[in-house]
């Protein structure tokens, strides 16, 4: 290849990183730290900030594939117009007297997430996958009308294995089986895994499938759910994927601890109402008119529960705006658990504020790293936080996987969403939101326990760590905006 040829590949690959560059700057109206993030990549590393741009730098939010159609509309919004005229009006009537502390955090979501407050709610909090899973197959062998599931991974394990076996018998019994992947967390799992479901009558698809085996354009947006509704009657939401290590069976982890929560009443149809909008997208199929979906229920409880999703296909970052509200609301104690932190400037002001006022505020992060980039990002942010009074530990049995954040013994959120920008900006999530002082009280004593198997982050043990840890911290810091 002779010298002019080079120059004028050089030419065109600065010529593509320029146009880049204007579109980035001038078009997608980014976070100005994602957005200098990319502007370096692509002028410094030309070739591979292109290649990464195309995978990672796409942006969802002007598909219109994800938004409710007219007709779709017609069918929900007036559910949610007569909520929003009782708050507005002060017409709400609260179970808890303290569920209306929270009603300009309701309403939000409500008009945010399409998410409904719903009183009649019973919530059973699972902390380990041996009893979950224990529970959720007993669940999954006595429905009668249909199952819906949604999982952002499944493996090719006994525990997969398993969920297809019952699946598939329920298909054999005529239950209508819906199970929708993530293509990029499932993107190892071989598509016979489902050819006797699918061959018994239930029905697979696959969110963002790769253009070509191992090659994925969307690979930068993961549908992060997990979900399992079983006849409309009962639901499962929060942390745990599908898969022996979600067991505690894993040589590398061991104990895996996570948080889900089962739902029984009204919200379920919130959850029911995501996953079939996902489905839709998946399959291009109309929503669905059947009732069978959206069942009478008998009252079950008397828990306040909202339903809230996020993902790069919505305007504003329902989830991440809930925590705020929650961080900005509480008065006495904030207790979190995440395997990924990584917040923006804004959550991070959120919580120092919060300290410095003397609120408690406490993080829990894994001891073991399962993705050694996002662990050192997370240890960056720690030290302005034990400055401000934040009190930081690490969990040294096995790993930690939980996602909650709760305030002052009352409010609370579970679901998929890590405390990481990409979370709340990148990720499809989606978290129960609950105003319930029993449930949060059980979550409450789950987090003071699981303090017994931390080591506590000091001032003094921060400051001293060695430099090796400091030039990671420092440099995955950079590139946390599209980790």
């Amino acid at each position: 290849m002779n010298t002019e040829v080079i120059w004028k590949l050089g030419e065109i690959i600065f010529l593509f990183n320029l146009i880049l560059v204007l579109v980035v700057v001038v078009f997608e109206r980014r976070n100005p730290t994602a957005t200098l993030t990319w502007i370096l990549l692509l002028v410094f590393m030309p070739v591979l900030g292109f290649l990464l741009y195309i995978f990672l730098g796409q942006n969802l939010r002007r598909e219109r594939r994800f938004h409710l159609k007219e007709e779709e509309e017609q069918r929900i919004l007036p559910l949610l117009a007569r909520q929003d005229v009782c708050l507005h009006e002060n017409r709400l009537e609260f179970n808890d007297p303290r569920t209306g502390d929270y009603q300009d955090l309701i309403h939000m979501h409500l008009l945010n997430s399409y998410s409904l407050l719903t009183q009649d709610n019973k919530v059973e909090v699972f902390d380990n996958g041996p009893d979950l899973f224990e529970q959720m197959l007993v669940s999954l062998k006595e429905a009668k009308d249909f199952i819906h599931m949604e999982y952002f991974i499944i493996r090719n394990d006994s525990l997969g294995q398993l969920m297809m076996e019952v699946l598939t018998e329920k298909a054999k019994q005529g239950v209508d089986v819906k199970l929708l992947y993530d293509g990029m967390g499932c993107i190892r799992l071989p598509r016979r895994f489902f050819k006797q479901l699918q061959q018994a009558g239930g029905q697979t698809a696959v969110f963002f499938p790769p253009f070509l085996p191992y090659l994925n354009f969307r690979i930068n947006f993961r549908n992060h759910r997990k979900i399992c509704i079983i006849d409309g009657q009962e639901a499962y939401v929060g942390g745990f994927n599908i898969g022996d290590e979600y067991r505690g069976l894993s040589r590398r982890f061991g104990f895996w601890r996570d948080t889900h929560v089962k739902i029984r009443g009204s919200a379920i149809d919130t959850l029911q109402l995501r996953f079939l909008l996902d489905w839709r997208f998946a399959t291009q199929a109309s929503l669905p008119e059947k009732d069978k979906y959206f069942p009478m229920r008998r009252e079950e409880g008397s828990t306040a529960v909202q339903i809230v999703f996020s993902g790069p296909d919505l305007k504003y970052a329902a989830i991440k705006y809930g925590y705020l509200k929650l961080i900005d609301k509480a008065r006495h104690n904030i207790y979190i658990q995440t395997p990924y932190f990584i917040p923006d400037s804004s959550l991070l002001d959120a919580l120092k504020i919060a300290a410095l006022s003397g609120v408690d505020v406490r993080i829990v992060i894994p001891y073991k790293p399962d993705h050694f980039y996002v662990y050192w990002a997370s240890l960056s942010y720690l030290g302005e936080l034990l400055e401000a009074g934040v009190r930081c530990y690490m969990y040294k049995r096995g790993f930690l996987h939980s996602k909650f954040i709760l305030t002052d013994g009352f409010a609370s959120s579970v679901g998929t969403a890590n405390f990481d920008i990409r979370s709340f900006n990148l990720n499809f999530e989606i978290n129960a939101f609950i105003y319930d002082q029993k449930v949060s009280g059980q979550l409450e004593e789950q987090f003071l326990r699981d303090l017994d198997y931390c080591v506590e982050i000091t001032g003094e043990t921060y400051a001293y760590r060695p430099l090796s840890n400091r030039i990671k911290e420092g440099f995955f810091r950079l590139l946390s905006p599209i980790l």
